[in-house]
C-alpha cells in the first residue's frame, strides 16, 4: 500500500500525575531526519524512543513533541508528601497544642525541596500509550494521503499509455510523408532507384521507434506494479527510464503530431515526478 511521506499524527494519555500529548508531523526528506523534543525527565528514554519512531516512520522530515501536563497537587505546585512530613516533625516539635491549621501554616513558609524528576511506572505506561495512539495516527494519515497519490499517479501514466497508444497509428503516415519528402526532391533529378530504396531504408531504420515503445510500455508497466508495492525510490528510478524513453521517441519523431503527443506526454511526467518525492 501506498503511503505519502507527509503526515501527522497526535495521541493522549493520562495518569494520575500527569496528562501526556504526543504530535508526530513529517514532510519530504531523502532519508529520515527525526527531531524529538520532550521534558528533561523523560531523556533516558530518548533512544528507546528514536529506534522505535524510525522503524515506523521509515523516511521523512520527522518532528516529534512529547508534552507533559501535570495534575493533581503537581499541578498546583504543592508537594503534598513532602508538607505532610514537615507537619509531622513540627507537630512533635510543638506538642499536641499547635492546630494542624497552624502546623500547615508553618510547613507552607519553610523552604521546599527541589522537585523530583523521578517518573512512575505508570506515567512511562502514559507516554507509551500516547505513543502508540500518536504512531497509529500517524500511519493512518499517510495512508490517507498515499491513496490521493496513487489515483493522480495512475491518471497520470493512464495519460502517457493514452500518448503512446497514438504512436502506431501515425507511424505509417509518418512514413509515407517521409517517402514524398524524398521522391519530392528527385524531382527532374536522374537518380538510380536502387539507390533511393537504400537512403530510405536508411532513414526509415534511423527514425524507427518500435525499440523505444516497447520499452516505454515495460515502463508504465513497472511502474504501477511499484505503485502497488508502495516504494517510493523505486518510482522515482522508474520515472527517469520513462523519460529517457518520451526523450528518444520524440527526437526521432520527426513527425509534428507525434511531438505534440511526446509533449503531452512530457507533461504527465514532470507531474509524476513530482508526486513521486511525496512517496515514502
Amino acid at each position: 500500500m501506498m503511503r505519502s511521506m507527509t503526515g501527522f499524527g497526535k495521541g493522549t494519555a493520562e495518569c494520575a500525575a500527569a496528562r501526556i500529548n504526543i504530535e508526530i508531523r513529517s514532510l519530504n526528506s531523502k532519508g529520515l531526519d527525526l527531531s524529538l523534543r520532550y521534558p528533561s525527565a523523560y531523556r533516558e528514554r530518548e533512544m528507546d524512543w528514536r529506534k522505535k519512531l524510525g522503524e515506523s516512520c521509515v523516511r521523512g522530515k520527522v518532528d516529534v513533541n512529547i508534552h507533559r501536563e501535570a495534575l493533581g497537587h503537581e499541578a498546583q505546585g504543592i508537594q503534598a508528601e513532602w508538607l505532610e512530613k514537615a507537619m509531622k516533625s513540627l507537630q512533635e516539635i510543638a506538642g499536641e497544642a499547635v492546630s494542624r491549621g497552624d502546623l500547615l501554616a508553618m510547613a507552607l513558609r519553610l523552604p521546599a525541596p527541589s522537585v523530583s524528576e523521578e517518573i512512575h511506572a505508570e506515567e512511562w505506561a502514559a507516554i507509551e500509550d500516547a505513543m502508540e495512539a500518536a504512531l497509529h495516527d500517524f500511519d493512518h494519515f499517510r495512508l490517507r494521503e498515499g491513496e490521493a497519490l496513487s489515483l493522480d499517479l495512475k491518471a497520470n501514466i493512464e495519460a502517457i499509455q493514452q500518448g503512446l497508444d497514438q504512436v502506431p497509428a501515425m507511424e505509417e503516415e509518418r512514413v509515407s510523408q517521409l517517402k514524398a519528402r524524398l521522391q519530392r526532391g528527385l524531382e527532374g533529378i536522374e537518380h538510380d532507384s536502387s539507390r533511393y530504396e537504400q537512403e530510405l531504408i536508411y532513414y526509415l531504420e534511423k527514425l524507427d521507434v518500435n525499440e523505444e515503445k516497447v520499452r516505454l510500455q515495460a515502463h508504465l508497466s513497472h511502474f504501477l506494479e511499484a505503485m502497488r508495492e508502495g516504494q517510493g525510490r523505486k518510482l522515482g528510478f522508474i520515472s527517469q527510464e520513462i523519460g529517457r524513453e518520451v526523450n528518444t521517441l520524440g527526437s526521432k519523431s520527426n513527425h509534428a503530431p507525434m511531438q505534440r503527443v511526446v509533449v503531452q506526454m512530457k507533461e504527465e511526467l514532470e507531474k509524476i515526478k513530482e508526486q513521486s518525492l511525496n512517496v515514502l
